[in-house]
């Protein structure tokens, strides 16, 4: 699909930002709350799909041109809003009775385009160096202080991992805290064909903003997958309010196919 040049997203509706930080704000359609915008998801709206309809789809790096609207909750409670026609309702809302066809598999298409994006990152940090594998190269920098964020696949074993937890501890002249690298939700096989290489099983990034990147994109696909700790959103019903939960980001791009991205 066509990837155009598009401006930077912005909505001056939505461009509020939370005490003492920098990063705008979105408001999800289903719950009204409001989130950071690196921790709620966009939908894209494709005015001119394929069949001639306008689909609702995932847009999870928020490059599609046009019109979006954000959600900030798990896998379960999208797909309850979609049966319950909640979803619908709120795009409704949203989009002022705008015809829309939503995927009955969106749920998945929205966690595969996440898990996609969170392995392209990883493996655009192996390319720059900053991304480390191999316990003993690991535990080599995780001793000697350089070792920003540690990760385990999701089927590693205990005892390898508690070993690199250690090394990490005494780099960081943290003994005692109970630091520990995060539990991937992948396992080796997903991780060794992501970036590769065979038996990728701990991992390793010596960069700082490298750590901040994948920490972000980390902790939107677990909140997703229903074990995250933002916004709590419980059964989501009818937004707060109806105002700012629309953006239109690019009006002069509005009539073309957004690069959304998709599961073949």
């Amino acid at each position: 699909m066509r990837i155009p040049h598009n401006e930077p997203l912005v909505s001056d509706s939505l461009e509020a930002h939370p005490a003492g930080s920098d990063q705008p704000e979105r408001r999800c359609i289903l719950t009204g709350r409001n989130g950071a915008r690196d921790e709620l998801i966009r939908l894209a709206i494709s005015p001119d799909g394929p069949d001639g309809k306008c689909w609702v789809l995932p847009d999870v790096q928020a490059r599609a041109p046009g019109r979006g609207a954000w959600i900030g909750v798990s896998r379960a409670e999208l797909e309850t809003a979609l049966s319950k026609g909640k979803l619908k309702g709120a795009l409704a809302r949203a989009f002022k009775g705008a015809a829309l066809t939503i995927p009955d598999d969106l749920g998945a298409r929205m966690e595969a385009a996440l898990l996609r994006v969170l392995t392209d990152r990883l493996g655009l940090e192996m390319r720059t160096g900053f991304l480390l594998l191999g316990s003993e190269r690991i535990a080599e920098k995780a001793r000697g202080g350089k070792v920003a964020w540690l990760g385990h696949a999701a089927d590693a074993s205990e005892d390898g991992a508690r070993k690199l937890d250690q090394a990490w501890r005494v780099g960081e002249q943290a003994e005692g805290s109970g630091k520990a690298g995060m539990r991937l939700p992948l396992d080796r096989a997903a991780l060794s064909v992501a970036l590769g290489r065979d038996n990728v099983v701990h991992l390793a990034l010596t960069n700082a903003a490298a750590a901040q990147r994948i920490e972000t994109l980390l902790r939107r696909l677990t909140h997703f997958q229903g074990h995250g700790e933002a916004g709590e959103p419980g059964d989501p019903g009818e937004p707060e309010r109806e105002t700012n939960e629309i953006e239109r980001d690019n009006p002069a791009a509005d009539a073309a196919v957004p690069d959304v991205v998709t599961t073949q």
